[in-house]
């Protein structure tokens, strides 16, 4: 899978950014023979786990270590547009990699800090790595991002909801050692809960509870 990055900026045409990005977030050739919208969720039904891009895989082993080294928790929110498939087939691939580039700018310019980093995973899915976050700012900043998706007011005939929606998974942790894989399945578990109760939900895990217990225990 590809893997793209939007940093949160503080100004600039919105269009203007959405073209500079157009081309780096350009499927593979491969990709754009076999449209993959919802392939992410599929593959999870099934027992498949993503592949994450190198970029992501970046991002996560330094947010993690960052966070280690300061002693602060980490959150990583697990973002998919809901029902993507489904739009794909009604509107066609140019109007669904207008919605996907236009759901990214939305999530970017709701995130809570300037530096803050929107990564796409596959075709539908954004991944965001918070440290040092507190929880209660990360589920803040989660339906923050719900409520500048709704606002953007994308049709989506195919939804219930009758415009474009996405659904979350927020894991948080208190990092040590060396970076562990369990944590971005966890978000990504979380989202899959949040997938299975209906649209544009949110559920969130907090690894810190069994964690201190180990600790203790060791």
């Amino acid at each position: 899978m590809t893997d793209a990055a939007t940093v949160k900026e503080t100004n600039g045409a919105f269009w203007t950014r959405v073209r500079s990005a157009l081309g780096a977030l350009r499927p593979v050739r491969d990709q754009q023979r076999s449209p993959a919208y919802g392939q992410a969720a599929i593959a999870r039904s099934i027992g498949i786990k993503p592949k994450l891009g190198a970029r992501i895989e970046e991002e996560l082993v330094h947010g993690w270590h960052n966070a280690a080294a300061r002693k602060v928790s980490l959150s990583l929110l697990v973002i998919e547009i809901d029902r993507m498939t489904d739009y794909f087939n009604a509107y066609g691939k140019a109007a669904t990699d207008d919605c996907v580039l236009a759901t990214m700018r939305a999530v970017t310019d709701a995130l809570p800090r300037s530096g803050d980093t929107c990564l796409r995973l596959g075709r539908a899915t954004f991944v965001i790595v918070l440290p040092d976050l507190p929880v209660l700012m990360a589920r803040a900043s989660a339906a923050k991002i719900a409520e500048a998706i709704r606002k953007l007011s994308l049709a989506h005939k195919e939804s219930h909801a009758g415009i474009v929606t996405v659904s979350m998974g927020l894991a948080v942790t208190n990092p040590h050692g060396g970076y562990d894989k369990k944590f971005f399945e966890a978000a990504a578990e979380a989202l899959k809960k949040a997938q299975r109760k209906g649209l544009s939900r949110i559920e969130a895990v907090d690894l810190r509870p069994a964690q201190e217990r180990k600790r203790k225990a060791a």
